[in-house]
């Protein structure tokens, strides 16, 4: 049953990841649930979206909606902070993970009020001085905790004012590349639970597929109040879990 389980939430949470982001406020706080330790959850996670997110971005890649040097960038940033970041998580508790992912998303969700960015654009993406400290920073959080990091990416592809398909290809890629620097590190560790992370994976590569082919039906005016919501309700889940 269990396996069942975590197979739907794979699926689940990958269509919402996908889309906005934000697929751990549903597959992260189910697998604590039922009691699995934090950093097996959190590692669980990590190398069920290394599959899922790559299995994603090639379907968009194949459609040339992101270019391979677009692509190259964040992964290199992303892969490099998603391998500090799981180190760092090594020696945080689980306490201090939840004060910093209910600090970066309130940040997050303040500031997207603030920027006149949208996905209506057809800018190719460039890193700059601002973009690659960003990206570095989400590969990190990402590595730490997870939740909310693909939120993160979509806010700042917003801020450069992208298509919304290619948002969505960079913030495959990205975490794919947090992911794995961030998965070598759990595995590492013997922070892995394997059978349950294998069921969570294949219900997460069917949820990525599904996710893609609903991000070609949104329209780029709806993004940011679903990004906004999805926002507010990780931040509701994180605050409720930490003072519980």
């Amino acid at each position: 049953m269990e396996f069942i389980l975590f197979f739907i939430v794979g699926v689940v949470g990958n269509v919402v990841g996908t889309l906005v982001g934000g697929g751990g406020l549903i597959s992260l706080p189910t697998m604590l649930l039922m009691g699995l330790p934090v950093h097996s959850a959190i590692g669980a996670n990590k190398v069920s979206n290394t599959i899922s997110s790559l299995t994603s971005f090639l379907v968009i890649f194949k459609q040339k909606e992101v270019s391979g040097k677009e692509a190259s960038a964040v992964i290199v940033f992303c892969l490099g902070g998603g391998i500090l970041g799981g180190l760092i998580a090594s020696f945080l508790s689980g306490q201090m993970l939840t004060i910093i992912a209910i600090l970066l998303l309130s940040f997050a969700f303040v500031t997207s009020f603030m920027g006149s960015g949208n996905f209506d654009g057809t800018e190719s993406f460039r890193v700059n001085r601002k973009i690659g400290p960003a990206l570095l920073g989400i590969g990190m959080y990402d590595g730490m905790f997870g939740p909310g990091s693909s939120t993160l990416a979509m806010y700042l592809y917003a801020s450069q004012k992208i298509a919304y398909i290619r948002a969505v290809g960079l913030a495959r890629i990205g975490v794919f590349a947090s992911c794995f620097g961030a998965s070598i590190t759990y595995i590492s560790t013997g922070k892995i639970i394997w059978p349950l992370t294998i069921a969570l994976m294949m219900g997460a590569i069917v949820g990525a597929q599904l996710g893609v082919r609903l991000a070609r039906k949104l329209k780029s005016e709806h993004i940011k109040p679903l990004l906004r919501v999805v926002t507010v309700l990780l931040i509701v889940q994180i605050v409720m879990d930490y003072l519980k």
